[in-house]
């Protein structure tokens, strides 16, 4: 699959082998090989260099929001097709099919029809998660708990109806303006 990176305009764009054992950049191919993975966040030993990848959830076959690589945060698209020549082994994980009630957010969109963003009120990094995917709320319920500026805010839900499209984890930091979740009609 095609992995296309964007930052302050530039691009660049790296083919990944089906299995995620190498990427290709620029015509040049680098060993990739697994650390970690958890929802959220996968730990990448690229050519011997450690790389962490937050907020692309697994499930997703695209990132929702920008995403953070080695602490720096990226826009990340994926061309679902295949290169041409490319092995047409399994799907990696993140490439899965998005389950049709969890379409992919854009940041500061409401891809469900209406639902409600949730939007961090300010950069911060996520340290409770009240909540799960799928899980009925009720107006001004308690989601997830924000620390910023070395405080804790609390945030509440804007409407009554069912979390989706979960792309938060506690210990994730978000920026404004970028989809933590969606709150559904019920």
């Amino acid at each position: 699959m095609r992995i296309t990176i964007v930052r302050d305009g530039e691009s660049a764009s790296a083919e990944v082998s089906d299995d995620l054992a190498s990427v290709t950049v620029g015509g040049r191919s680098y060993p990739v090989r697994v650390v970690a993975r958890s929802p959220l966040r996968i730990d990448l030993e690229i050519a011997g260099e450690k790389v962490s990848v937050e907020g692309w959830p697994d499930r997703y076959p695209s990132p929702p929001a920008p995403v953070d690589v080695a602490g720096e945060r990226w826009t990340v698209s994926v061309e679902a097709e295949r290169a041409p020549g490319a092995a047409t082994g399994p799907s990696p994980p993140s490439a899965a099919v998005v389950p049709e009630a969890l379409p992919p957010l854009a940041p500061g969109a409401a891809p469900i029809a209406g639902g409600v963003p949730v939007l961090p009120p300010m950069p911060g990094k996520i340290v409770e998660l009240r909540v799960r995917d799928g899980e009925r709320v009720a107006r001004g319920q308690v989601l997830l708990v924000l620390e910023a500026m070395k405080m804790r805010n609390e945030i509440a839900s804007p409407a009554e109806g069912v979390v989706r499209g979960l792309a938060v984890a506690p210990g994730t930091n978000v920026r404004a303006r970028e989809t933590m979740l969606v709150v559904a009609p019920a």
